[in-house]
């Protein structure tokens, strides 16, 4: 099996990836820069850069600011690998990936560093009925929107928590799609917590507009909002049929066949925890991250973490933090002084700042509450893979489970296709909760490779073609 040399890996094209290897190419370094989808952009800006829709529009400036930074990076003559799977990473920076564009195959890449901007993913949302065809998470309903230009036929209930929800809500009114209600499940008390970090939200009055902007426009469509829901049931026997909530101490209904639940993203761990890269819990945002130092790098010499992936802090706030990293590499290799470094980090430092100054404000705004995090129905399956419900898990931790690990021994829970990232963080919070501890005395799952499920035709395929390892992949014709 060849293995391909390179200054700098980053394994992912959204903001932060991209951000990284313009700013590495910049400083005299040789970047590849690998991803899974076929175009470059990530889930913010997916097919920024060829849109299916009529008007890209509609999904708002957001999301056309993408279309410089994706234009920028395809000018650049930086090698990139889309439709590329790394699906094993060592700490001594070796990489295994298996491409399916360029002939398949699988090989290795030696890296001299690694940023890794594989971004966030929605939270885990158990609650019951959310296995029904036609219950789906926002976030995979705005891939579709984005990347087929697929839109609902028929009106959605949107609920849950998080800025996402609203701008998605938004989204489909712009795209002339009717959103039947809002059911915001944010933690009582939210708003009072968040108005402690005003402060901090004053100094970034753009991101208060464009809230403003949003909920604005769904009032003007009509569309139902309710408030403070305390208990959320999907009922059906094929597939939803109606959604259930409690909300002001009375139980309602809307007839409706298909559910977007949403309740805020958190960092994407899989590919930092296989490494073994330490971890802190963080209380403010619920959620593992990897520990980092001001550059972005992990406890692992050599290997950074950019973007959403290091801790929740949106789009823009990416960026900055993806050249954070790329300047810190060219330094660990000997491309950039620290003088240079430290100058050039001045004003990176304060974009950043400009972009996190608000999310104190959000994160506390729109904190999940306890009841959805941990699911009190015995009956709500919480890993949808292995079919194990929040009751199980509870008898496991009266057995003296004192960590998922220990449950997925008991139970094959978190050992499905998808290795534990839609039950881990469920799991932990219930065992937890079930025996009064921290989350972080649980833990989480350990994390094996490979990463993502990889076949074993892949696997057989090792590529050694000298031309296949010093081309610049470009992009899809």
């Amino acid at each position: 099996m060849s293995v391909k040399p390179v200054d700098l890996l980053v394994i992912g094209a959204g903001p932060a990836g991209l951000a990284a290897a313009l700013e590495a190419k910049r400083h005299g370094l040789s970047p590849l820069v690998v991803d899974e989808n076929a175009l470059p952009g990530g889930q913010i800006y997916r097919s920024v850069s060829r849109s299916p829709l009529a008007d890209p529009g509609v999904l708002g400036p957001d999301y056309l600011h993408g279309r410089a930074l994706v234009d920028a990076f395809t000018s650049a003559g930086i090698d990139y690998w889309p439709q590329t799977l790394a699906w094993q990473i060592g700490a001594d920076k070796r990489v295994s990936v298996t491409r399916q564009s360029a002939g398949g195959g699988t090989l290795q890449i030696q890296a001299g560093a690694i940023v890794l901007a594989g971004g966030a993913q929605e939270r885990p949302f158990p609650i019951p009925g959310w296995t029904l065809p036609g219950v789906m998470g926002v976030g995979a309903a705005q891939t579709l929107l984005k990347a087929s230009a697929l839109v609902p036929d028929t009106p959605a209930v949107l609920a849950g928590c998080g800025p996402l929800l609203y701008l998605f809500a938004w989204q489909l009114i712009n795209a002339g799609v009717p959103v039947r209600a809002i059911l915001d499940t944010a933690q009582a008390g939210g708003r009072r917590e968040a108005l402690r970090h005003a402060g901090g939200a004053l100094k970034a009055p753009s991101y208060l507009m464009k809230g403003f902007k949003l909920l604005r426009a769904i009032r003007a469509a009509g569309v139902q909002h309710v408030k403070h829901v305390e208990s959320l049931r999907v009922n059906g026997t094929q597939r939803a049929e109606s959604i259930e909530y409690v909300a002001g101490g009375r139980t309602l209904r809307i007839e409706t066949s298909l559910v977007l639940l949403h309740q805020g993203v958190i960092p994407n761990t899989q590919v930092t925890r296989s490494i073994g890269c330490e971890h802190l819990w963080d209380e403010a945002q619920l959620c593992w991250r990897p520990m980092t130092d001001a550059w972005g790098e992990t406890s692992l010499p050599g290997i950074f973490v950019a973007g959403d992936g290091a801790g929740i802090s949106g789009a823009l706030a990416a960026e900055p933090s993806g050249r954070l990293a790329a300047i810190q590499a060219a330094v660990k290799l000997g491309r950039l002084d620290g003088a240079k470094r430290d100058s050039r980090a001045l004003t990176l430092r304060r974009e950043l700042a400009s972009h996190t100054a608000i999310r104190p404000f959000l994160d506390a705004l729109y904190r999940p509450a306890d009841t959805f995090r941990a699911p009190p129905d015995d009956s709500t399956i919480v890993c949808r893979c292995e079919e194990v419900t929040a009751g199980d898990v509870r008898r496991m931790a009266k057995l003296g489970c004192v960590g998922p690990n220990q449950t997925k021994i008991f139970s094959r829970c978190g050992m499905g296709p998808c290795q534990g990232r839609f039950c881990g963080l469920t799991v932990a919070e219930l065992l937890a909760q079930s025996q009064g501890r921290a989350v972080p005395d649980v833990g989480y799952y350990r994390i094996r490779p490979p990463i993502k499920p990889v076949t074993l035709g892949e696997l057989a395929v090792a590529v050694d073609a000298p031309e296949l390892l010093s081309e610049r992949a470009g992009f899809p014709k």
